[in-house]
């Protein structure tokens, strides 16, 4: 099993963890502990998942810890939509993000898919 350092899901999630950091900063001060926390916590959830779960060196477990790394993903596109309705997010920063989490998941996907 290779080590999750070297899977792209796990490169291309922490670039999206540090994306989300940067633009939730900008939320408004009342929601530090909202849905800038929020969506905070369920992006780090992502890679940390999947380390966790290849750090176990099972395969139920790692398969488990994946689809709770997927089950992130779809509250993090929850929270996006959300987002841009309030006006936290604009167009463009929702449609970048909502395109890279939608990606995320479908790399999530196959790489589950290849474990079964």
């Amino acid at each position: 099993m290779a080590n999750f350092k070297e899977l792209l899901v796990w490169q291309k999630s922490i670039d999206f963890v540090t994306e989300i950091y940067k633009i939730t900063d900008t939320f408004p001060k009342d929601e530090t502990f909202g849905l800038k926390s929020q969506v905070r916590r369920a992006s780090v959830s992502i890679p940390s998942n999947i380390a966790e779960g290849n750090s176990r060196r099972s395969k139920p477990d790692y398969l488990q810890f994946l689809k709770i790394s997927r089950g992130s993903c779809a509250e993090v596109e929850t929270q996006l939509i959300i987002s841009k309705n309030l006006k936290f997010l604009n167009e463009e920063e929702y449609l970048k993000l909502n395109n890279d989490i939608i990606e995320i998941s479908k790399m999530l996907n196959g790489l589950i898919n290849s474990l079964k």
